[in-house]
């Protein structure tokens, strides 16, 4: 049953990775504002998580499936069905998706072993993440409360959000009061998109798949763009010609990464500068044009081969 479950796992693994190097390759277009790049990233994520899909023509997946050894089809809807709900198999060697029928005994021990490693790893990741999530709440439960969900701490040297049922905007006691307009618009930007509980889940899934170097090379990007489109978002709000106070507001706010805290000083300072002051506002033609693009890259990445 283990080696089960791991089987499906590194489906959807090898899945992921083909899903997130093409959204790396878009990411690299400059004229793409980072919203679109950080909505394009949930796609490789759900890779990771769901173990069947529809199958379509245009699916990126036809093409690795051709590059697999064997693929295997399990159809799971009728034949008659106007649609094919289907699970591709890209490992080599297996006779079969579910149940596993390996081609030799030692194989079966091989998998049996591994499965048995990557449970025990991915284990002792989740219990890290949650010993240190809370390690995080136990230093910052003394902050002082301004106002609101507004709180003040002398142990953040950048402001911060903390917490998913009741999320706190915790902001350092010596910030400059000049800075905390647009501090506090980035985080509840944060707070509206419900990026902490995003975060979250991300490196939990990121947990399951510790094995995929990959896989941790894309939770980079994504928090980066998380930041990126934060900022694009305030800017959106504030006004163009405030770019160069929100940059110096970036500056003053040294870097503090925080694992589980959608921190305003979150990303590399020099990138998010850079992003802030090339920002121009979208207009209704091209936001349409973007929402199309990312509706017609879900339909070839989260389907599956024919």
């Amino acid at each position: 049953m283990l080696s089960d479950v791991f089987y499906w796992l590194l489906n959807m693994s090898i899945t992921g990775i083909f899903t997130g190097i093409i959204i790396l390759l878009i990411r690299q277009i400059k004229r793409i504002p980072r919203r679109i790049c950080h909505i394009l990233w949930v796609l490789p994520f759900l890779r990771l998580v769901l173990p069947f899909g529809l199958s379509h023509r245009y699916s990126i997946m036809n093409l690795l499936s051709k590059l697999s050894t064997r693929t295997k089809i399990v159809h799971l809807t009728p034949p008659d069905a106007s649609f094919n709900v289907s699970m591709t198999n890209h490992m080599a060697f297996a006779e079969s998706y579910f149940p596993i029928v390996h081609k030799t005994n030692l194989l079966e021990d091989v998998f049996d072993v591994a499965s048995l490693i990557w449970v025990i790893i991915a284990v002792s990741a989740l219990l890290t993440v949650f010993v240190l999530y809370f390690i995080t709440k136990s230093e910052i439960k003394d902050a002082r409360h301004l106002r609101d969900n507004v709180y003040t701490s002398d142990k953040l040297l950048s402001p911060a959000i903390f917490g998913i049922l009741r999320p706190r905007i915790i902001l350092p006691k010596y910030m400059s009061e000049d800075n905390t307009e647009f501090v506090l618009l980035h985080e509840k930007t944060h707070l509206k998109r419900g990026d902490n509980l995003f975060r979250i889940i991300a490196i939990i899934i990121c947990c399951f798949h510790w094995f995929n170097p990959f896989i941790w090379l894309f939770l980079k990007f994504y928090l980066e763009d998380m930041e990126l489109s934060c900022d694009e978002l305030v800017l959106q709000k504030c006004g163009q010609d405030r770019k160069k106070e929100y940059a110096a507001a970036l500056i003053e706010c040294e870097e503090n990464k925080m694992l589980f805290a959608s921190a305003f000083g979150g990303a590399k300072i020099r990138i998010r500068i850079k992003n802030i002051l090339s920002y121009k506002k979208l207009t209704l033609f091209s936001g349409l044009c973007f929402l199309a693009l990312i509706i017609a890259i879900a339909a070839t990445l989260l389907t599956n081969a024919v």
